[in-house]
């Protein structure tokens, strides 16, 4: 297992998939880190697992690092959830867009919005994600946003922080697009769970190492927000 997960990285992997989970393992409290790729032909295999005792910078860091090492080059987009530190690990040693995970961000905003508001919330967001180019999607974010700023100011001040990171996958080819938006793309899922027996196995032989109907702006629902920002 050492083997496999030292092995050069060869060819181009431009789309890199992160994932952090908490596993029982022999240090209680570890966070094992996966990264899943994606290469030029569209092949998807686990490329690297570390274990560590944060999220913060250096972890990453050092994971990102060693992957580099190992030949990983040429990263167009990393998706991973909006884990402490992991944008700026991106930024300093991939240098590749970073794709916040729109599964673990819808729940974020549901928790600003009342029981009875939430779908109606989730559903006024997807319509931004439906649209057909990152032009589109960032005119239909910003007429989300106005509408729910008047109503729910956290909410609008959470869509204006996000909107860069949540819709950075629309840059790409659309056809692309539906596998990108998530570190839960059915692309990858069987790379993804197939680290839990890798890391059992691995654990057992070496210790563990520290190492992403709406509003628009024409037309509003007759009970929704008014338009406009709160000022």
């Amino acid at each position: 297992m050492g083997d496999f997960l030292a092995r050069p990285i060869e060819g181009d992997w431009p789309y890199l998939w992160l994932d952090a989970t908490y596993m029982k393992v022999r240090e209680a409290g570890r966070i094992v880190s996966v990264a899943v790729g994606v290469n030029t032909d569209g092949r998807h295999e686990v490329l690297g697992m570390v274990v560590g005792s944060s999220e913060a910078e250096p972890f990453w860091l050092d994971f990102l690092r060693g992957l580099a090492r190992r030949g990983l080059r040429d990263v167009k987009l990393v998706v991973s959830d909006a884990y402490e530190g992991l944008k700026a690990a991106v930024t300093k040693v991939l240098r590749g867009t970073w794709q916040r995970c729109r599964v673990h961000f819808a729940r974020t905003p549901l928790a600003h919005a009342g029981k009875a508001q939430r779908r109606i919330v989730s559903a006024w967001i997807g319509t931004a994600y439906a649209e057909p180019d990152a032009e589109g999607a960032k005119r239909q974010w910003r007429a989300v946003a106005d509408q729910l700023w008047p109503k729910v100011p956290k909410l609008g001040a959470l869509m204006d922080g996000a909107e860069e990171d949540v819709l950075a996958c629309m840059t790409f080819p659309a056809a692309h697009r539906v596998k990108l938006h998530s570190t839960n793309p059915s692309s990858t899922s069987t790379a993804r769970s197939s680290a839990a027996p890798m890391w059992s196995a691995y654990s057992r032989t070496r210790p563990p190492s520290c190492g992403s109907s709406a509003p628009s702006s024409s037309n509003s629902p007759t009970n929704g927000p008014s338009s406009g920002r709160a000022t």
